[in-house]
């Protein structure tokens, strides 16, 4: 862990920056917040509340991927009921009204590297918006012209997200008379590992489009090559005494019969040799046992069951990779772009594709640590390292899915895998509006239908995102 002391100092700056700038639904001026902020107090804020923005959409996002399940028998995130999202909407605009000003400022005072992560960052919140609501407000939304932006396409609102990544990645070669140092939580001012951040978000979003005119598979692979290289490049953001993991949180509220982080039965069954003809030594170090040392998962939808003790599943735990206090939320990282360069090298380069995958399994392992014994054990077995010839896409997917435990972006590749992981079954108590199908996006926030509800998109939970092909 790092640069805890200069944290607590720094923290401050968080709190007195922290919405430093109204988005497009907050009209009201707040005489007690600043209403002009430096470029080292957006760019703290930003950083920091990205890193959580990530795991707020995971918080419910790890549901519908069967990493976790609730406790209690048919939990609307379990069954995918139509639930209201206002405060994760306002969470994403808050941190993209920050970047807007952001942009403006570092423009104004020719601060190139300043500039630079700002499109970054814009790109990586507005992707995350869309990938979860489809069309939403952007050309419109930062203005405070008018309360009713309009709706921006989804398919358009990609690619100026691709062009921010361009222009960043750009930028961040100019020069500049400020320096990023210790404002920025996620790379420390690191401008090569902002460029290689830039470059794998351009891949994360680039392998989302296959299947449109638009994909290139070899854009994707340049990409990548240019992006991270070990797992010292991975954007994360590690978290102190003061304000700790927000995942730890849930495995202490847990443990204090505030029931959360439940793991999914079929979470548990892909990992303990039950779906899978190996048993995989991740699974000890990414979640808890039962009282009895035994790894036992909740069914979607079911709850606890004839089990209504605590002690007898298996729930998220303190101090493990994921729930330690001071552990990082991963943003982006070295495991997730191996597996994205293998999907993009399948079809042209299969032996580059199978080495991308062995990859992607080692890094992530390397990253918790498994033991060297147990991770040649695992890679050594014919289930894992079936050999180029016999080397599928859903060796990928099913190994990129447990490399992105918890993080937001398997919703999406479960999506454009149209949920075929082995094993993986409908939710007990399914929102019956979902005729028996896996949800596709969320429904528009209730601040919104309130606010500008003549604007928003009549759409279903089985509606696709433009990327979410059939």
């Amino acid at each position: 862990m790092k640069r805890f002391n200069y944290k607590y100092i720094v923290w401050a700056v968080v709190v007195m920056f922290a919405s430093s700038c109204d988005s497009y639904l907050d009209v009201n001026e707040n005489p007690n917040n600043p209403q002009d902020a430096p470029l080292s107090g957006l760019m703290t804020n930003v950083t920091y509340q990205s890193a959580l923005n990530t795991y707020r959409l995971g918080s419910f996002t790890s549901y519908y991927v069967q990493y976790l399940a609730s406790a209690n028998p048919g939990s609307s995130t379990d069954t995918m009921d139509p639930l209201d999202y206002s405060t994760t909407w306002f969470n994403l605009y808050n941190v993209m009204t920050d970047l807007y000003v952001m942009v403006g400022k570092a423009e104004e005072s020719g601060a190139s590297n300043y500039l630079g992560v700002a499109q970054i960052m814009m790109a990586l919140n507005m992707s995350m918006t869309v990938d979860i609501f489809g069309d939403v407000p952007f050309s419109e939304g930062f203005e405070f012209q008018t309360l009713t932006p309009v709706y921006d396409d989804d398919m358009v609102l990609y690619q100026q997200a691709l062009e921010y990544l361009d222009q960043g990645i750009q930028n961040l070669q100019g020069e500049s008379i400020y320096t990023i140092a210790e404002d920025d939580f996620i790379f420390e001012g690191d401008l090569d590992k902002w460029a290689a951040f830039g470059n794998m978000l351009k891949a994360r979003l680039m392998i989302h489009q296959k299947g449109q005119a638009e994909y290139s598979a070899q854009e994707v692979l340049s990409a990548v090559e240019n992006g991270f290289t070990s797992n010292e490049d991975n954007a994360q953001v590690f978290f102190f005494e003061q304000d700790f993991n927000p995942w730890a949180q849930v495995a202490i509220d847990n443990d204090n019969l505030l029931l959360g982080g439940w793991i999914s039965e079929q979470f548990v069954q892909a990992l303990d040799g039950t779906s899978y003809a190996m048993e995989d030594p991740r699974l000890s170090l990414m979640i808890g046992t039962t009282d009895e040392g035994e790894f036992v998962g909740t069914a979607n939808g079911v709850g606890r069951g004839n089990a209504p003790e605590q002690g007898a599943r298996s729930t998220l735990i303190e101090d493990q990779f994921y729930t330690s206090k001071q552990s990082p939320v991963l943003i982006g990282t070295y495991a997730e772009q191996k597996f994205i360069e293998a999907e993009a090298a399948f079809e042209a380069d299969k032996a580059r594709a199978y080495q991308a995958y062995i990859d992607g399994i080692t890094s992530h392992m390397e990253m918790l640590e498994v033991p060297s014994d147990e991770m040649e054990a695992y890679l050594a077995d014919p289930s894992v390292s079936m050999g180029e010839a016999a080397f599928t896409m859903e060796d990928i997917f099913k190994e990129k899915w447990v490399a992105l435990f918890l993080h937001p972006e398997s919703w999406n590749d479960a999506r454009r895998f149209d949920y075929a992981y082995k094993g993986m079954t409908i939710p007990a108590n399914l929102n019956p509006d979902l005729n028996g199908q896996f949800i596709r996006r969320l429904r528009y926030p209730d601040s919104e239908v309130s606010r500008n509800g003549q604007n928003i998109p009549e759409v279903t939970l089985l509606d696709r995102i433009f990327w979410d092909v059939e």
